[in-house]
């Protein structure tokens, strides 16, 4: 629908929405680039401060995932014009803001408009190094891939819409998407420069989606073994019942270049599309840091995972999930 916008002519602009990528950057005449990004959401919890919490850490997640720092950020609000208490309102603003401060990220300021619908979210600009700029686009042939959080919180914000689970269920999910992909981010930069390739942080087209676009961006296959993904206890059992219309549309969208093995059983194949809110970044990394990188996720108290490794790419399929002995 965009592709007739025309390409970027500045020589400053470094990333862009060409790739799909996850913030744009762009480098001043000297010093750090910006890099800024955008992203706001309906409520998908029933608590309005864990709500605001929530959308801050989803809008933060992308200047992390670009190996960036977030600096300022600037609120976007939509609210009814009537019928919701003043008090929901200013819990989400609290929500974010806490999370903001968490981030050492400074409130600028923001917009709120009239709308039937409650949407909130940021504007987001960060500082980031323009030698060590991490994109999706970088992945190469034998680079080990990690992820750092468990999938189907999409699932979970589902099933709690429709109260087909309990909030004590769902608590992992929702401490989930409250945390920060600070500490990873942190664990990525400590690494020597050149050591991980790509990077992206996992959400709306879910782990399935995310990760077709680093291949396509970066020309390459990635090999996913079904079994070694991270999946928040009790999302497979609902699967089958709580799949989100954004689910489908990735199915649509994403599932013609995918790869399925017989073996990955039906609702695990689901999981991989489920939608994620603040999910983890999907990390490619050179196989000699492998390695490093496990052990500074481990000691920052990320819970990553190994999941597979991008190998030379395979003809109509940017992603293939295996179901390895």
């Amino acid at each position: 629908m965009l592709s007739d916008i025309p390409p970027q002519t500045d020589a400053r602009v470094l990333v862009d929405f060409r790739t799909a990528d996850d913030a744009g950057v762009f480098k001043w005449e000297s010093g750090p680039a910006l890099v800024q990004t955008v992203d706001f959401f309906t409520p998908i919890v029933d608590d309005p401060y864990t709500y605001g919490e929530i959308a801050a850490a989803n809008a933060l997640s992308d200047i992390y995932a670009m190996g960036g720092r977030p600096l300022t950020a600037l609120a976007i609000a939509a609210f009814p014009k009537e019928g919701l208490d003043h008090g929901v309102i200013r819990a989400i603003f609290h929500g974010g803001f806490g999370k903001l401060r968490e981030a050492g990220v400074s409130l600028l300021g923001g917009h709120t408009v009239q709308d039937p619908e409650i949407k909130f979210g940021y504007a987001v600009t960060g500082a980031i190094d323009p030698a060590r700029v991490v994109s999706n686009a970088g992945a190469n042939p034998g680079d080990v891939l990690f992820l750092t959080k468990p999938i189907g919180t999409g699932l979970f914000a589902t099933a709690l819409k429709f109260d087909r689970v309990t909030a004590t269920a769902a608590e992992d999910a929702v401490q989930s998407m409250r945390t920060l992909n600070r500490a990873a981010a942190e664990a990525l930069q400590s690494l020597p420069a050149g050591a991980v390739h790509a990077c992206t942080d996992i959400t709306g087209f879910g782990l399935a989606g995310h990760a077709s676009e680093m291949a396509r961006a970066s020309g390459v296959t990635l090999v996913v073994d079904a079994h070694t993904v991270p999946i928040f206890p009790g999302a497979l059992a609902l699967a089958a019942t709580n799949k989100s219309g954004g689910l489908g549309s990735n199915v649509d969208y994403f599932g013609g270049t995918i790869q399925v093995d017989p073996g990955v059983a039906p609702d695990l194949e689901t999981v991989l599309y489920d939608p994620q809110t603040s999910g983890g970044l999907l990390i490619a990394v050179s196989p000699g840091s492998a390695g490093l990188l496990a052990a500074r996720l481990q000691a920052a108290g990320v819970p990553a995972q190994r999941i597979g490794a991008a190998v030379t790419r395979t003809a109509g399929a940017d992603v293939d999930v295996q179901v390895r002995p």
